[in-house]
């Protein structure tokens, strides 16, 4: 009769957590490869339009600067290197390319009014777009959708492409302390403390707002229990169960597109 195996010690397994870094350098360094990492994602997952569509992430050496991709550029070729920083008064310092207007009014907006904030994402994904338009937020109807259970808000009006500085921080007024934001017939944007968190959580978002989607139009949806939502939004949905559910993207894309690291 064989034996069952011993459980492996703890502190023998091993499991990766996000990185610390020794200098601004290094981190600047990191973030510049996460940010072209998950632009490209956004571009393979069918996020970009036209022109729309940004990732924001904040300069570890000076606060009040921002990394984005350059206006016009496809998603699915940026690299680390074709990244642009700009001030928080929308000026190019760093990188020869235009600022998308909108990206920095909204985004610099934010930034600013959530200091721990390192990343902002925003694109007209197509799901999101839908429930924009029914004016509508994520619905605790599956495990995954508890993550944002009380954690994301709408902002209930529309007046026009955001281009205004004070448009930027009405929306930043009501992200408030949540990690996402419905943007009435707009779409939906996010925030996180690294930028693996925020592009986790809108690709999780825009999948939530395509079951929710999906389960109306078949019948009618049974929500989770208050008491459960929070049980679960505790467990999934804190910034690093986001990093770590991010991690597989990060690998394929970074694997499968090296040249985004130049």
């Amino acid at each position: 009769m064989s034996e069952t195996p011993a459980p492996v010690p703890v502190e023998r397994l091993r499991f990766a957590m996000p990185p610390v870094h020794a200098t601004p350098a290094e981190e600047r360094a990191h973030r510049r490869r996460r940010l072209a990492g998950a632009l490209r994602l956004f571009g393979r997952l069918g996020y970009e339009e036209g022109v729309s569509g940004h990732i924001t992430a904040r300069d570890p050496e000076f606060p009040d600067c921002y990394w984005v991709n350059p206006f016009g550029m496809p998603l699915g070729e940026t690299t680390a290197s074709a990244l642009i920083l700009v001030d928080g008064d929308g000026r190019v310092v760093r990188g020869g390319h235009h600022v998308n207007q909108a990206a920095f009014a909204v985004h610099a907006a934010i930034h600013r009014a959530r200091p721990e904030t390192v990343a902002v994402a925003h694109t007209h994904s197509l799901h999101g777009r839908a429930l924009a338009a029914l004016g509508e937020l994520i619905e605790p109807i599956t495990q995954e959708a508890c993550a944002f259970y009380q954690e994301h808000a709408l902002y209930d009006a529309y007046t026009g492409v955001a281009v205004d500085p004070e448009e930027g921080r009405r929306i930043a007024t009501a992200l408030g302390p949540h990690k996402a934001i419905v943007l009435r017939n707009h779409g939906l944007l996010t925030v996180g403390t690294t930028v693996d968190a925020a592009a986790w959580w809108f690709i999780a978002m825009e999948r939530c707002a395509r079951v929710q989607l999906t389960a109306r139009a078949a019948g009618k949806p049974v929500p989770i229990g208050h008491r459960e939502a929070l049980a679960t939004r505790d467990q999934l949905g804190t910034d690093l169960a986001a990093w770590i559910n991010y991690q597989p993207l990060w690998r394929t894309i970074s694997r499968s597109e090296p040249e985004l690291l130049s």
